[in-house]
């Protein structure tokens, strides 16, 4: 038997079989571990977030698999003229050429050249294809809550999702309920069973939020976020989630590895999940070099979800075009 004292991948584990489940009974676009905090950015990470599909959904997935970046959305170019970057983003020239380039790349700006210089317009107009955000905050284990009242405070305040949930694998008793602001919905999974304990209350995303800031003596401090900025935040998240998904990208090569049917990193020693960033590898007592397994995220994600892996793109190449330039 596996000292476990050096792994503590239970709640990645149990993240991933949450996600998994998820993505087979919910029309949901899952990502895990996306910053959630906009006055104060990379203070609050998510642990999924679930983008419900909204009537423009088909629109935004025949652009592309990929995450759209957000500064080439917020941009003032559009499908008609085609403009310079460095003229159209509210940056500097140089990081406005960069997410140009991601975003020609990921098929939702087109370039034209003109002698040494590059222009782009866009491909299509940006769908409003997000019809609701779910934060999941998990915590399989509420004996150990760390800063999991804050957390959700935090995420309550502010608002930036339609509805927020805590996922355990506790048993939940009143006295957890009452330290989870009542906004928060409350699931029980266990073995592939999702038990819902308490509904969330629905947020409101249009409002301006409160998002604490610092802890002081006898004081929190606090930014009043507007609507507006709370906005680009959640187009930035979905598109995230979007891109990203909730699979590891790379599976260890290792012999005890064996990926679950829906593409979970499976290890035979642990007999669990594992995180293959930061729990495999030499150092590991059960480490036996193999070939890395062969993992079709993309297949699976397309089998499984909304996204689409492979679309046609929505790049114009049309007749009369040019008149644009």
């Amino acid at each position: 038997m596996i000292d476990d004292t050096r792994y503590s991948g239970a709640e990645y584990a149990f993240e991933l079989a949450l996600c998994a489940h998820l993505e087979r009974t919910r029309e949901w676009v899952l990502g895990r571990q996306l910053g959630a905090s906009v006055a104060d950015p990379g203070a609050r990470v998510v642990d999924v977030c679930a983008v419900v599909p909204g009537p423009a959904f088909d629109r935004r997935a025949a652009i592309t698999s990929e995450t759209i970046p957000p500064r080439a959305v917020e941009s003032e170019v559009g499908p008609g003229r085609a403009v310079d970057p460095a003229d159209a983003f509210d940056c500097s020239p140089d990081h406005a050429r960069s997410v140009a380039d991601r975003a020609v790349e990921a098929g939702y700006f087109e370039a034209d050249h003109r002698g040494s210089r590059r222009y782009v317009r866009a491909t299509t107009r940006y769908p409003d294809w997000i019809g609701g955000l779910v934060g999941i905050e998990n915590k399989p284990d509420l004996g150990r809550p760390g800063d999991l009242e804050r957390q959700l405070r935090r995420d309550a305040s502010l608002g930036l999702f339609d509805r927020v949930v805590l996922a355990t694998e506790s048993y939940v008793t009143g006295a957890h309920l009452n330290r989870i602001p009542e906004a928060v919905g409350v699931w029980r999974f266990t073995d592939d069973d999702l038990t819902v304990i308490r509904d969330p209350t629905p947020l409101d995303p249009a409002s301006p939020g409160i998002e604490p800031l610092a802890d002081r003596p006898l004081r929190t401090d606090v930014a009043v976020v507007s609507p507006e900025a709370k906005a680009r935040k959640r187009r930035a998240i979905a598109e995230r989630a979007y891109g990203k998904g909730w699979r590891p990208r790379e599976y260890p090569a290792c012999a005890s590895m064996c990926p679950t049917d829906d593409g979970r990193p499976y290890c035979a020693a642990f007999d669990r999940a594992v995180d293959p960033a930061s729990d495999c590898g030499e150092s590991c007592p059960a480490f036996e070099a193999a070939d890395a397994p062969t993992v079709d995220r993309e297949a699976l994600r397309d089998a499984r979800t909304p996204w689409v892996a492979a679309p046609e793109g929505v790049a114009r190449r049309q007749a009369g075009l040019d008149r644009f330039r």
